[in-house]
C-alpha cells in the first residue's frame, strides 16, 4: 500500500524506455479508516476469488463494511488484437474471453458478423441446430463447474466431485466434435469447422438419458446439506431494482425474479422453435435474489439445456440429416468485407449477456474497432453492494454465487 506522502499512480509509465504496469495501490488510506477497523486484502491469489481478483476490504472485526474490487491482473488485449486480425482469425481469441463458455462466445461472434454481412438467412438448418446443440452442452459444462466449485467453497466436496465427473462426459462430446476440450474454434462465420462425427446425435441422446437422474441427485444432495443451505439462504440478497441498475444479466438477474433470457427475448438462431422454460428465483429457502436462488437457477437451467440438447439431436436425426452432399462450410464467405458500417448484437452465454459492437472498414476484412460487452464485468460491479455489512465468511459465499470469469473481465 502506498504511503500518503508518495502516492504511486496506477497505469502505464515509461521507465528505461519500457512500458510498465504498476500495481494498483489501496484506494483507502489507513488514516481514513477508523481506529477500530482495518484494511484487509483478499487476493489476487486467494482460492475463493475464482480468478486473479483482488478485493480490498474494510473490516470491523469479522464484519465487512466496504468491498473495493481491483481488476487488471489478467489483461488479454482482446479488443486491440481485433484491430489487426481478420474476422475469421478473431474466433480463437473470442474463445479465450470466457474460456468456460467458449462455444457460446463463438456462436455470438459468428452471428454478429453474419448479420453485419447480411447472410444469416443463408445458414443451413443443420448448421443452426448443431450450433445450438454444442452451445447448450457448453452451457451445462459451465454451470457444472460453477456449482461444483461453489460447493467446495462452502464445504460440499462431494458435489464438486460429482459435477466434474459429469462435466467430463460433456467435454468428451465437445472434444469428439471439435478436437478440443476447452477452446474449440468450431463455430465459424457462415457455418462450422466441419459436420458432427457419425453417431454424435445418438451419443448426445444417451448423455441426456444418463444426466437427467444425475442432475436430480445433485440437487437433492445440496438441498439436503444443512450447512450449504444455511450459508446460501438469505445471504447476498440482490434486489431486482439494484440488479437492473448495475446492468446485471444472466442467471444472477433471473435469480432476482426477472424472466429475461436473450434466447427468448431476441429469439436468435433456432431457439424460437424449441421448447424450454426460463427459471427465475422464488425465494424457496430464503429471499428472492439470495445466493441460494442463484444456485437454484443454474441447476434449473441445466435441466432446460438438457431439454434443448434432446430436441436438437432429435431434429437433426429426423429433419436435418447430414446427407451425402452436405457441406458445413458452404455458406462461409471466402473474404469478409462488410458493406454495413457497424452493428451490435447480443446473445446469452452462461454468465449473461455477451454483446459485440463492430465498426467495420470498407473494402477491408479487418474491423476498425471491436467492443465486447461481457456479462462478468457488470455482474462483478454489484459486489460492493452485496458485500457491504456481511461477514467475511458470507463474502466467500457471495463471490462464488457470481460465477465470474476474470479473463472476460480483463479483456
Amino acid at each position: 500500500m502506498s504511503s500518503p506522502e508518495s502516492p504511486r499512480p496506477f497505469g502505464y509509465t515509461t521507465s528505461y524506455g519500457e512500458l510498465i504496469l504498476k500495481s494498483a495501490p489501496a484506494r483507502t488510506r489507513e488514516s481514513d479508516v477508523p481506529a477500530d477497523q482495518m484494511i484487509l486484502n483478499m487476493g489476487p491469489q486467494h482460492p475463493s476469488t475464482h480468478g486473479v481478483l483482488r478485493l480490498e476490504l474494510i473490516t470491523d472485526g469479522e464484519l465487512v463494511t466496504e468491498v473495493i474490487p481491483h481488476l487488471g491482473y489478467m489483461h488479454r488485449c482482446f479488443e486491440k488484437h481485433c484491430e489487426s486480425l481478420t474476422y475469421a482469425q478473431i474466433i480463437p481469441f473470442v474463445d479465450r474471453l470466457d474460456y468456460l463458455g467458449a462455444m457460446n462466445s463463438e456462436h455470438a461472434w459468428a452471428m454478429t458478423v453474419e448479420r453485419l454481412l447480411g447472410i444469416e438467412a443463408e445458414i443451413p438448418r443443420r448448421v443452426e441446430f448443431i450450433r445450438v446443440l454444442v452451445a447448450e452442452l457448453n452451457r451445462m459444462a459451465s454451470h457444472l463447474l460453477a456449482i461444483g466449485t461453489y460447493g467446495i467453497d462452502l464445504g460440499a466436496v462431494t458435489a464438486f466431485l460429482w459435477c466434474l465427473r459429469d462435466r467430463e462426459h460433456i467435454l468428451n462430446l465437445l472434444e469428439w466434435a471439435s478436437g478440443a476440450r476447452l477452446l474449440y474454434n468450431y463455430i465459424w462465420i457462415g457455418g462450422l469447422m466441419h459436420d458432427l462425427p457419425p453417431q454424435f446425435e445418438e451419443r448426445s441422446l444417451e448423455f441426456c438419458d444418463y444426466f437427467a437422474p444425475k442432475l436430480l441427485e445433485l440437487r437433492q444432495l445440496l438441498e439436503s446439506n444443512r450447512i450449504f443451505v444455511e450459508r446460501t439462504a438469505n445471504v447476498g440478497v440482490l434486489p431486482l431494482r439494484t440488479a437492473i441498475a448495475y446492468g446485471v444479466t444472466g442467471p444472477m438477474l433471473r435469480a432476482s425474479g426477472l424472466r429475461w433470457d436473450l434466447r427468448r427475448a431476441v429469439g436468435y438462431s433456432v431457439y424460437p422453435e424449441l421448447e424450454f422454460e426460463i427459471p427465475i428465483g422464488t425465494g424457496a429457502r430464503g429471499q428472492v435474489g439470495d445466493c441460494w436462488d442463484r444456485f437454484a437457477v443454474r441447476v434449473a437451467e441445466m435441466g432446460e439445456s438438457l431439454r434443448i440438447v434432446r430436441q436438437c439431436a432429435e431434429r437433426l436425426l429426423r429433419d436435418c440429416t447430414r446427407g451425402a452432399g452436405f457441406d458445413a462450410r458452404a455458406a462461409c464467405p471466402k473474404r469478409v468485407r462488410p458493406e454495413r458500417e457497424s452493428i451490435y448484437f447480443r446473445a446469452e452465454n452462461p454468465r449473461g449477456e455477451l454483446g459485440f459492437y463492430i465498426q467495420s472498414q470498407k473494402n477491408r476484412d479487418i474491423p476498425y474497432r471491436v467492443k465486447a460487452r461481457g456479462p462478468s464485468f457488470s455482474n462483478l460491479s454489484v459486489l460492493p453492494e452485496l458485500g457491504r455489512g456481511v461477514l467475511l465468511a458470507d463474502l466467500v459465499a457471495i463471490i462464488g454465487s457470481l460465477d465470474i470469469v476474470l479473463c472476460e473481465i480483463d479483456r
